[in-house]
């Protein structure tokens, strides 16, 4: 078997064991990422989802503002490719994503980069907002920028129309109650597409956003090797894929602040993917990585 091909059966089973976790009074999301003997324990009764809260209207008003100026940038970069996988390196500014959230991690980390006064870009899996939606608040209103990363983080390469088209509107609908601006951006789960993909993107003029760096943070090598893969890819126009849910998340948590403090020292400026693409957009003719099938 393939290294990628076990990376990917890795984190499927961490997305697909997070389905039952979040069914338990302790909400650790307590997850083995090695993909050897995974296991969970019901310690009680189930967790009552909290009720669905919109952000107030004058936080949603805010946010349409600041979306309507991002929208700039994006639409600019779909007139010539679908997809991105960084800026264009003409600045030195860089864009930390995180993806399979929101989850019980979420609001550490938002803090963070709040603290930081850092912002980021957060695709988000749908289902999980049933439980975790307030990290989801927490991050629209600190000015992050949330797209969509499916409602149940499915392999759209293998799904026929009708499934890939539920999979990424079912997540946009989970936004649009808790008053998000619809997404723009999106990223494939386990980096798996076809034309079909492409095609629904296309119709909801949405832009397929891919990664320079993966830190490879869901197997939870440690702090020091998370930040250490970071700093090793970092670039001009770079963008950073790190995870705030999926799994047990208290290595990225802790990794973060490291990461901010060093890539600044390097003299990096962080900004949303939105604004990447208006400041310095990536060149046209991008090739897709050697990690991405596209099937």
């Amino acid at each position: 078997m393939s290294p990628h091909r076990r990376r990917q059966i890795q984190r499927r089973r961490i997305v697909a064991l997070s389905v039952f976790a979040v069914g338990v009074l302790v909400i650790s999301l307590a997850i083995d990422a090695g993909g050897g003997g995974s296991s969970h324990h019901t310690t009680g009764a189930s967790l009552q989802p909290p009720p669905i809260v919109s952000l107030e209207a004058t936080v949603q008003e805010d946010l349409r503002r600041q979306a309507a100026a991002q929208n700039v940038g994006i639409d600019h970069v779909l007139k010539y490719t679908p997809f991105v996988t960084s800026g264009g390196g003409r600045r030195k500014e860089i864009a930390l994503t995180f993806d399979d959230g929101p989850g019980p991690y979420t609001p550490q980390i938002v803090n963070s980069l709040k603290k930081a006064h850092v912002p980021a870009t957060f695709f988000e899996v749908g289902f999980l907002e049933t439980y975790f939606h307030a990290g989801t608040r927490d991050a629209a209103r600190a000015g992050d920028v949330i797209g969509d990363h499916t409602e149940r983080h499915a392999h759209l390469g293998s799904l026929p129309k009708a499934a890939q088209r539920d999979q990424i509107d079912s997540q946009a609908q989970w936004l649009h109650k808790l008053g998000v601006p619809q997404p723009r951006l999106f990223r494939p789960p386990y980096g798996s597409f076809n034309d079909t993909t492409m095609a629904l993107l296309k119709k909801r003029r949405m832009l397929m956003v891919l990664w320079s760096v993966d830190s490879q943070d869901y197997r939870q090598p440690g702090v020091g090797t998370i930040v250490r893969r970071v700093m090793d890819g970092a670039k001009r126009g770079g963008i950073i894929l790190l995870h705030d849910g999926g799994g047990v998340r208290s290595q990225t948590a802790a990794a973060v602040p490291i990461i901010i403090k060093q890539l600044r020292k390097r003299g990096f400026k962080f900004v949303t993917v939105p604004q990447m693409m208006a400041d310095d957009p990536p060149p046209p003719g991008q090739r897709l990585p050697h990690y991405i099938s596209g099937g």
